[in-house]
C-alpha cells in the first residue's frame, strides 16, 4: 500500500524530532543529591554537552538554575541554540528542583525585618555555595565563569550571593525577582564597592507584575543603573505586551545575549565603541586579548574567528599606510596556515611599500591555497593580475634588487676586509705590547739582579769589617792580659 506523501512528510519530521529528543535527553541526567545541610535529599537535572567526552582538556562554564523544575528546560534549549549560532560557549548546567513539595518557600525565605535569610534558608544558601559547588568542581571540568539564575522569589535569594564577601559567581539573571524591601540597599551598597572581575547582572520586569513588585524592581534597575562602577555589567529590560510565564522564554535569550557578549563575535556595536578609534597595533592587541579572555573565562581553547579578522581590517589597511599588514599576516599564519589569508595581507604590505616582486609572490602563494573551482579563486586573482600590469616596475624592481644584492655582497665583502685588516691590526698591537712587556721584565729582571749583587757585596764588606774589628779586639784584650801578667 503506498502511503500518502503528506502522511509521509509529518512521518518524517516525528522520527526527526523524537531522534533529536533522543540524543537531548542522552546529555540529560538525574542525580539524587544527599545533603548534609539540607538533612535530605534533593532533585538535580544535569546538562553536559556533546563534547564535554570529545575533548578531555576542555574546560565549561557552569550554570546552576533555581526552580529548576520548569526553568532548565527553557534555559538548556536556548543554551543549546546560542552555543550552536556561536554565540556562547557550551555549557553545564544543573537545575535543583524547589517545587516537588513547595521546598522553594523555605529554601528562599528571608527575616521580614532584616531582609536576610532565615534559618531554614541559610541551609539552602550554604547547600549551594559549599556542598553543590564543591561536588561540581569535583567531578566536572569547570572554567572560572559561573553563572546562577532564579524566577521571583529564588530570584530575590540568588542575590545573597550578590552581596557576599566573597563573590563565587560571575553572572546573574534575575527573572521578576520579588525583591524584599532591604535587597535595594543590601545591593547599592555592595555593587558600589565591588572591585575585581566584571559582574554580569540582568534583571527583567513588565506591567505583569503588580504594581509594588514592579516598583521594586523599577527602584533595583535605577539604583544599578546610577552606579558609577565599570566592573558592573548591567541589563534591564522592562518586557511589553507579554505574560509573566511568557516572559520567562524572552527574558532568558536576552540574558544569555547580554551575558556571553564578549563570546561573540565583534559586533557593529562592539567596533564602534572599543575599536573603531584605536591605531593598527592597538586593534590587534584587542582581537588577540579577547580570545584570551574568553579562553580563560569560558575554557575555550578557540582560534580568532575569520570574521573577527575581516572586522579590524580596515584599521590595519587604511591606518599608518599600512604598516601593520605583514605583522597581521603573520599573526593569522600562525592560527590559519592553510588559509590565503596571511598571503593576501602580507602581498598587499608588499605592495604598499612598491616591492612588487615579493608582493607577487605572497599572492601567488595564497592562490595555491584557494580551490580552484571556488567563486573565491577568481576574486583573488585579481591581485595577481593587478601587480602583473606593473611588468616594467616589477622588471625595473628586480634589476634594483639585483643591484642591492650586489651592493650588500660589495659591502659584506668590505666588512670582512675592514674586519681582517681591524683583525691584523689588533693581533700586532697585541705583539708589540707583548714584545714591550718582555723587555720591561727582562730590563726588571737585571735590575733586581744588579741589585741583589750590590746587596751582597755590601753585607760581604759589612761582614769584613765585623770579623776585622773582632779580632783587633781580641788581639788588644790578649795584649793586655799578657801585661799584666808580666
Amino acid at each position: 500500500m503506498e502511503l500518502n506523501p503528506h502522511i509521509m512528510k509529518i512521518f518524517s519530521s516525528l522520527i526527526v524530532f523524537s531522534l533529536s529528543t533522543t540524543l537531548f535527553s542522552q546529555n540529560i541526567t538525574f542525580k539524587e543529591f544527599d545533603s548534609f545541610e539540607l538533612g535530605t535529599t534533593r532533585t538535580l537535572q544535569i546538562y553536559v554537552p556533546e563534547s564535554y567526552e570529545k575533548d578531555q582538556t576542555r574546560l565549561y562554564p557552569l550554570t546552576i538554575i533555581l526552580d529548576g523544575d520548569y526553568l532548565f528546560d527553557v534555559y538548556t534549549g536556548n543554551a543549546k541554540l546560542f552555543a550552536y549560532k556561536d554565540k556562547a560557549p557550551e555549557q553545564i548546567i544543573v537545575g535543583v528542583f524547589q517545587n516537588k513539595n513547595k521546598e522553594r518557600y523555605t529554601d528562599c525565605a528571608y527575616e521580614k525585618l532584616t531582609g536576610l535569610p532565615t534559618e531554614t534558608s541559610n541551609k539552602f544558601y550554604r547547600f549551594i555555595r559549599s556542598e553543590l559547588l564543591d561536588y561540581l568542581e569535583a567531578n566536572y571540568r569547570l572554567s572560572p565563569f559561573r553563572t546562577l539564575v532564579g524566577s521571583t522569589l529564588t530570584a530575590n535569594f540568588i542575590n545573597y550571593f550578590v552581596i557576599e564577601n566573597a563573590i563565587v559567581f560571575d553572572a546573574f539573571i534575575n527573572i521578576n525577582p520579588y525583591y524584599n524591601t532591604d535587597m535595594p540597599v543590601f545591593l547599592q551598597n555592595k555593587l558600589s564597592n565591588h572591585r575585581g572581575d566584571k559582574l554580569y547582572y540582568y534583571l527583567n520586569s513588565g506591567n505583569y507584575n503588580n504594581e509594588k513588585k514592579h516598583k521594586r524592581i523599577e527602584e533595583v534597575a535605577y539604583i544599578i543603573r546610577t552606579i558609577d562602577n565599570p566592573d558592573i555589567v548591567f541589563q534591564y529590560d522592562n518586557l511589553k505586551k507579554t505574560t509573566r510565564t511568557a516572559s520567562i522564554g524572552q527574558a532568558i535569550p536576552v540574558a544569555l545575549a547580554h551575558i556571553f557578549d564578549i563570546y561573540s563575535a565583534i559586533s557593529p556595536k562592539e567596533f564602534a565603541l572599543n575599536i573603531q578609534q584605536l591605531s593598527p597595533p592597538d586593534a590587534i592587541a584587542y582581537l588577540e586579548n579577547k580570545y584570551v579572555e574568553i579562553e580563560y573565562l569560558f575554557g575555550t581553547n578557540m582560534k580568532i574567528r575569520e570574521r573577527d579578522i575581516y572586522a579590524i581590517e580596515p584599521i590595519i589597511i587604511d591606518q599608518e599606510d599600512g604598516e601593520y599588514l605583514a605583522n597581521y599576516g603573520e599573526m593569522i599564519n600562525k592560527l590559519y596556515p592553510e588559509s590565503p589569508l596571511s598571503d593576501y595581507y602580507i602581498g598587499m604590505f608588499y605592495e604598499k611599500i612598491g616591492r612588487y616582486n615579493q608582493a607577487l609572490n605572497n599572492y601567488k602563494n595564497g592562490y595555491a591555497k584557494i580551490d580552484q573551482n571556488s567563486n573565491n579563486a577568481e576574486a583573488f586573482y585579481k591581485n595577481i593580475e593587478r601587480v602583473l600590469d606593473r611588468k616594467d616596475e616589477i622588471v625595473q624592481e628586480e634589476v634594483l634588487e639585483k643591484e642591492e644584492r650586489e651592493a650588500e655582497k660589495e659591502q659584506r665583502k668590505l666588512e670582512k676586509e675592514t674586519e681582517k685588516e681591524q683583525w691584523e691590526a689588533r693581533k700586532n698591537e697585541e705583539k708589540e705590547q707583548r714584545n714591550l712587556e718582555k723587555e720591561s721584565e727582562k730590563e726588571q729582571w737585571a735590575e733586581n739582579k744588579k741589585e741583589e749583587k750590590e746587596k751582597r757585596e755590601t753585607d760581604n764588606k759589612t761582614k769584613q769589617k765585623e770579623w776585622e774589628a773582632r779580632k783587633k779586639a781580641e788581639k788588644e784584650m790578649r795584649e793586655k792580659y799578657r801585661k799584666k801578667d808580666d
